[in-house]
């Protein structure tokens, strides 16, 4: 569960730090003194996406701190190489202006990536857009998967289909009318004679340049040349460097049996003389073999524009042309093939087809299990949020794509409701409330998280549209929840936040010309101040508060029944 929140220059909030308990808690305030920042900043911490607009104005940076204890996700850490966390998990998130990010685990850096990976094991945030999710039937297949546990059946099918769907693209790529099959087999054959006729060679081009470099510099090269082997092997009236080197050899040899030092000193003179003489041949015979004509160099600069004019056409290397040409005889190949070669893809995509469609009934049994399951589970949710005459069913319909099959499987599906007695089933989008939904919703997701091992949930604002007996049996089912979850609610609503076991107010204020947002734990006297304003508004009367310990009394009462 989530024991602890630190929070630095998020939004209007510059400093805060969040104690929550296990069970209920809730955070109430006004609208826009900062609750949905709260969630704002444990979702950032989770890894999910931010922005550096988030970042306070005027900070540099952002922090978030969350520290969760309890049962924690021992293996995903050891299988991502992070120590065991023991009995606390604490992940940090630094959000910086120029958009860098900065995240820790245990002090350990992390990628984003991971955090997020990490996050989904510990906490689900389910927000005010989750019920435009449950609007979009695109969704509700997702949520039938999650609900069924079918993800792995969904996997091996979609490997499946992925085999059919490339060997149609194949397929397509050969199947060609007659006059764009003969014109994209004049365009082969004319490029590749072009490219067999250059005969090229890899690294030719390199070689080329570098020859180039030295016929057109021949005249400064056998100058310096010359220059060499003077100074090495000396003329008519001088001696060379080999020479004097020798001598140099010949007299320290001649008294290496006064010293060690001596002996050691001609050893080094000599190999200095072979090195020297070694050196000599060399630059007499690259003098020698040096061969310069202007016709070599003419011919070399033809060969060069021949090769920069392919480059504009093939590809900015010798070796890339080469590769281009070895594409084109491949293609040209099974042009002229592919009769033979579309008659041996229809065959595998005959079996490819017989596969994924077994893999694809297989998983819409599956889901259709599934799916009877959830109209049970759903239908007692909502009869317990005060909903006992509607009616839930997942309408299947056959997949409209190629053969009856897409990437998701063979079924197309909706979620149905009648919400009173004696009405048909419509799509659910058509017939909802927004109190409706919001129940729906809640349904939906508490059936979804009992078996998915997360410990702690965050509902931001999801009663929007719900009042009044409604409103108290989503209390009453989010007290339930929070019986084996830790649940944490951002709400308006008294009867929701009467029910929690934990109690935040969030309150903005001015400061030295900023805004800036509190968080405070309430006490009773505090509940009771802010369940009067949440029933009346700020003129809060004895009245109002007679009502607000009213509904904590019915509160304590119902957790105690439970």
């Amino acid at each position: 569960m989530l024991s602890l929140l630190h929070i630095e220059n998020i939004a209007i909030i510059q400093s805060a730090d969040i104690t929550f308990d296990p069970g209920f808690n809730v955070l109430t305030g006004e609208t826009g003194a900062g609750k949905s920042i709260v969630i704002d900043a444990i979702g950032a911490v989770l890894g999910e996406r931010t922005s550096r607009e988030l970042i306070r104005t005027g900070a540099k940076s952002a922090l978030v701190t969350a520290v969760f204890t309890g049962a924690l996700p021992e293996r995903w850490l050891e299988e991502n190489g992070f120590p065991q966390a023991g009995e606390e998990l604490m992940l940090q998130r630094e959000l910086h202006g120029d958009g860098r990010n900065v995240c820790r685990v245990n002090g350990r850096p992390m990628t984003v990536a991971q955090l997020r990976q990490l996050g989904r094991q510990l906490l689900n945030i389910h927000g005010q857009h989750d019920g435009q999710q449950l609007l979009d039937p695109e969704c509700h297949l997702g949520y039938l998967d999650r609900f069924g546990k079918t993800e792995p059946l969904l996997e091996q099918y979609r490997q499946a289909y992925g085999e059919v769907a490339a060997l149609r693209r194949q397929i397509s790529a050969l199947e060609m009318d007659e006059a764009e099959r003969s014109r994209r087999v004049d365009t082969l054959e004319y490029q590749i004679r072009e490219l067999e006729r250059a005969e090229l060679k890899p690294g030719e081009d390199e070689e080329l340049d570098a020859r180039k470099a030295m016929l057109r510099s021949a005249g400064k090269l056998m100058e310096a040349i010359q220059e060499a082997q003077f100074a090495l092997l000396g003329g008519e009236d001088s001696r060379g460097a080999c020479d004097l080197i020798a001598e140099a050899e010949g007299a320290v040899r001649s008294v290496a049996r006064l010293g060690p030092q001596l002996g050691e000193l001609g050893e080094q003179l000599t190999a200095l003389r072979l090195a020297a003489d070694d050196v000599s041949e060399t630059v007499r015979d690259f003098g020698e073999e040096f061969d310069f004509s202007p016709e070599e160099l003419d011919r070399l600069e033809s060969r060069l524009d021949v090769i920069y004019r392919l480059k504009k056409k093939y590809g900015p290397t010798v070796e890339e042309m080469l590769s281009y040409l070895d594409r084109c005889r491949e293609e040209l190949s099974q042009i002229q093939d592919a009769d033979d070669t579309i008659l041996h893809l229809e065959a595998e995509l005959g079996k490819a087809r017989e596969k994924a469609r077994a893999l694809g009934e297989e998983l819409s049994r599956a889901r259709r299990e599934a799916a009877a399951a959830l109209q049970v589970r759903i239908q007692e949710e909502l009869r317990q949020l005060d909903m006992p005459k509607v009616r839930f069913e997942t309408e299947f319909q056959p997949c409209q794509a190629q053969d009856g099959m897409d990437e998701t499987g063979m079924d197309q599906v909706q979620f149905l409701m009648s919400a009173n007695l004696g009405e048909a089933l419509k799509p659910i989008q058509k017939v909802a409330s927004g109190g409706e939904l919001a129940r729906i919703m809640l349904a939906l997701k508490n059936v979804l998280a009992q078996d998915d091992g997360i410990g702690s949930l965050i509902f931001d604002e999801v009663d929007t549209g719900v009042s009044g007996r409604a409103a108290q049996k989503v209390a009453e089912k989010m007290a339930d929840v929070a019986g084996s979850k830790q649940v944490l609610c951002v709400t308006h609503l008294p009867q929701i936040a009467a029910m929690a076991d934990t109690h935040f107010s969030v309150e903005k204020g001015e400061r030295d010309g900023r805004t800036y947002t509190r968080v405070e734990r309430l006490d009773q006297q505090g509940r009771e101040e802010e369940l009067a304003r949440l029933i009346g508004g700020t003129a809060v009367t004895p009245a109002l508060m007679k009502s607000a310990r009213e509904l904590l009394q019915q509160a304590k009462e119902y957790r105690k029944s439970k």
